[in-house]
């Protein structure tokens, strides 16, 4: 399969494991990126000493392309992005941060930029910034969201009308299936977190990825509007949250309730009633935990059954 994304990054498949915090360690991306897919490195749950050897593990790991994905309102955003460029990774995907602050920087020094987005607006920002790619996520996706609410099935139609460079649809996505049906829509490529959660390779901790498994349909709930919405799966943690807004709460009051490290706590130190539990409405249909090859295999697989049936249908 060749196209935009899979000639951008020199990879065999248009599919990218999301770079998610304390999810994708070395051995993700790794194992992605052997497997044909772009493999990132999460850097948001990472000291910049902590990414460095996560990079230099994963070029051991593996001979093919892997990138670094970075969230620019983390701390030590200058040391990232020198280490990033010292260890000679050619791919950053960027989010939650105005993309003209690194963009050029990075293409200056030889590096594709990818942006996140969850609205029409600012993909056209981040292209005008000259991304070479945008993602644009719907609402449904794990973790930190956009304020439009914006499902997929809306976003990617509405982006792909107006954008110019290659789009990686997220959020929503860990089947063949929808992968089809976004490239259908109009998305070159696709990017897939919750799934790779759900992977031996993840750096998760196993009660929390059996707690993905284990998630059925409402699981899942957008919250904390107020700071960065986030989605998660409901836990005791979540449930302080509904009681604190039932008060009509400050701000601050839910700074103090989030605290600090809450995301450690539950995806990678397996706390599973006070941590937080960052992860998409898709978690639903995903049932089990698999090498990331087996899951690459199964979504090709699913996504050329897919495209055999919608090429049977006829409407007359």
């Amino acid at each position: 399969m060749s196209n935009r994304i899979t000639q951008l990054f020199n990879i065999e498949y248009p599919i990218i494991q999301a770079g998610m915090i304390w999810n994708s360690g070395w051995r993700l991306a790794s194992a992605a990126s052997n497997a044909g897919i772009l493999g990132l490195i999460g850097a948001g749950s990472m000291y910049p000493d902590v990414l460095r050897e996560h990079i230099q593990k994963c070029k051991k790991a593996t001979d093919k392309p892997f990138g670094v994905n970075v969230p620019m309102l983390y701390p030590n955003i200058e040391d990232i992005m020198n280490i990033i460029v010292e260890e000679n990774v050619k791919i950053v995907f960027t989010s939650a941060g105005n993309p003209k602050t690194w963009t050029t920087w990075l293409k200056d020094r030889g590096i594709s930029v990818v942006h996140v987005v969850s609205s029409l607006k600012f993909a056209l920002k981040a292209q005008e910034a000259g991304a070479d790619a945008i993602v644009a996520e719907g609402f449904e996706a794990g973790g930190h969201n956009g304020r439009e609410e914006s499902t997929t099935l809306t976003l990617i139609p509405m982006v792909r009308e107006q954008l110019e460079v290659p789009l990686i649809a997220a959020g929503g996505i860990a089947t063949g299936a929808a992968m089809l049906a976004v490239m259908i829509l109009g998305a070159d490529g696709v990017q897939i977190g919750s799934r790779f959660v759900a992977s031996e390779e993840s750096s998760a901790h196993q009660k929390f990825k059996q707690m993905v498994v284990d998630a059925k349909e409402g699981a899942t709930q957008l919250t904390l509007k107020e700071l960065a919405p986030v989605r998660l799966l409901k836990n005791d943690f979540y449930n302080q949250i509904e009681a604190l807004y039932k008060k009509g709460p400050s701000v601050e009051d839910l700074k103090t309730l989030l605290g600090r490290a809450r995301a450690k706590r539950g995806m990678f130190e397996g706390d599973l009633d006070e941590g937080e539990l960052e992860i998409g409405q898709i978690s639903g249909l995903i049932n089990d935990i698999k090498p990331v090859a087996v899951i690459v295999a199964n979504l090709l697989q699913e996504f050329n059954m897919a495209k055999h049936d919608v090429e049977n249908l006829i409407i007359s």
